[in-house]
């Protein structure tokens, strides 16, 4: 049970929520106004300013707006706070006052080097200094929030040194290979697909990118703009999606089970073998963090919300389409147990394939082929067949090998492709039917291209498997048994993703 359902809320009327703000103190009230006087001043410097619309009535008007609006937004959503961590009003304005400080910083435009205020990045900066420093407060009265932050930043923490030390150290596999930043520290998170979604998110697209989805690299050429460099970009998205991600799981199998389960559920995801492509430049972040959000909401019945959200999830990669069954399948049960909800909640479905249909009309412009992200997959050698055709394909290949990293790939595919499966037989039963739809799909869609190149990374947003995990590990021995093969998976990928090496 979370903390908010233990402490019942007690109505603010307008009179009380004043003498709140007045209980919060001065300081704290003089660090939101201004906070909002300079975000004001700056979007007046920064954006009208350069239009030649920026006078003094505009510069008034946008420094008034900035100090009402960070006002206004301070309270609420310190309101929502208090309902939600469990404490006074002023309490949470008082706490939540600080996280305004980062704005200030907006100052320092005017004294450091070019290089350094380029662009937009001192406010890129001060933004994710004020979400950080929120979270972090959450984290202090919130143990939903704690546990996941907790998870977050030791798993990630641990793969970053991995991977540096692994570049530094171990160097480069042989070969010419793209360098997508100057900086070492940063080139390791542009291996592989990363290439492709940066290319696109910078040059547009062109030949084989067009096998990959628009939201990812459309997000990171929206935040780039700001930050000054896509890969910096796509690396705070990755980053921040995947910690937004294991909140939703959390809370989603902690409405399903309970905390135990939802606990070792995020855990194993954050160490899972593939895990890494959590924190580069990869659509595993967005597409499972969109996923999850999708069932938490279907879960809830809050039926647009969860198409909606599923429509950007089917932008991010094909396989989103698929969240259009599941959702059929939580509405018949509802519907069947409370007719009177009426048909007009499944229509949300109708939400979720038009996120592709949005991607196949521009290939359709661009290409005359509306399925052409899925005709150039030839390239990779794939194309439709039947399911047992990767499987049969991989063998031959280990079969007919003349190289011992060639087994190594291939075992490794067929190992993977045998866990996914081998979870969903034996834990079918543990979940509801739309997880266990879910779960079937995911499988069978990647395993009937002729190949099972990637399936390892597949395998990394197959949310559904983790639950049946979480809820298996509560056996001490299960949970060795899953500790024992990811860790040391786990830093050996990075390893080998950070020198140049095919993982998944």
């Amino acid at each position: 049970m979370s903390l908010t359902a233990q402490l019942p809320h007690r109505p603010h009327s307008r009179a009380s929520r004043y003498g709140d703000v007045l209980a919060s103190g001065w300081p704290a009230r003089a660090v939101v106004l201004a906070a909002g006087l300079t975000l004001g001043f700056f979007a007046w410097y920064g954006v009208l300013l350069p239009r030649q619309a920026g006078g003094n009535l505009q510069l008034l008007a946008c420094v008034a707006l900035g100090g009402v609006g960070a006002l206004g937004s301070w309270i609420a959503y310190a309101r929502y706070f208090s309902r939600r961590g469990g404490i006074t009003l002023a309490r949470s304005l008082a706490y939540d006052a600080w996280t305004w400080a980062p704005f200030l910083l907006l100052w320092l435009t005017f004294s450091l080097p070019l290089q350094l205020t380029h662009g937009s990045r001192i406010f890129v900066l001060a933004a994710a200094l004020f979400c950080v420093l929120k979270v972090l407060i959450a984290a202090r009265f919130n143990r939903t929030v704690r546990e996941v932050l907790i998870d977050f930043a030791a798993t990630r923490a641990a793969i970053v040194v991995i991977a540096e030390l692994a570049a530094v150290i171990v160097g480069q596999r042989p070969g010419t290979h793209v360098q997508e930043s100057s900086h070492l520290l940063l080139a390791v998170w542009g291996r592989w697909d990363a290439v492709h979604y940066l290319n696109i998110a910078t040059h547009g697209y062109q030949g084989t990118d067009m096998a990959f989805f628009p939201l990812y690299p459309l997000l990171i050429r929206i935040l780039g703009t700001l930050v000054g460099n896509h890969l910096i970009a796509g690396l705070l998205i990755s980053n921040a999606c995947f910690f937004f991600g294991l909140l939703f799981l959390y809370k989603l199998l902690e409405r399903e089970f309970d905390r135990p389960v939802a606990r070792r559920a995020i855990f194993y995801v954050s160490i899972f073998p593939t895990a890494v492509f959590f924190s580069a430049v990869y659509t595993e972040s967005l597409f499972f963090t969109l996923t999850v959000a999708s069932f938490y909401y279907l879960r809830q019945h809050r039926w647009w919300l969860a198409g909606a959200i599923g429509c950007f999830a089917a932008m991010t990669r094909v396989e989103g389409v698929l969240l259009a069954i599941p959702f059929a399948i939580e509405w018949y049960l509802v519907y069947r147990t409370a007719p009177k909800r009426g048909l007009f909640g499944l229509l949300g479905a109708a939400l979720i394939p038009c996120g592709l249909f949005v991607y196949m009309a521009y290939l359709w412009v661009l290409r005359a082929d509306p399925l052409y992200f899925s005709h150039v997959q030839i390239h990779w050698h794939r194309h439709l067949a039947m399911p047992w055709v990767s499987i049969v394909n991989s063998i031959a290949k280990i079969v007919h090998a003349t190289s011992a990293q060639t087994i190594a790939n291939q075992s490794l595919e067929l190992a993977f492709t045998a866990l996914m499966i081998g979870v969903l037989i034996g834990g079918w039963k543990s979940l509801r039917p739309p997880y266990i739809a879910y779960m079937g799909l995911s499988i069978l869609v990647p395993i009937s291209t002729s190949s099972l190149m990637s399936m390892p990374r597949f395998a990394l947003v197959l949310f559904p498997m983790f639950a049946i995990l979480g809820r298996w590990g509560e056996r001490p021995w299960v949970n060795n048994v899953i500790l024992a093969f990811s860790l040391p998976l786990l830093g050996l990928f990075t390893v080998l993703f950070a020198d140049w090496y095919w993982v998944a």
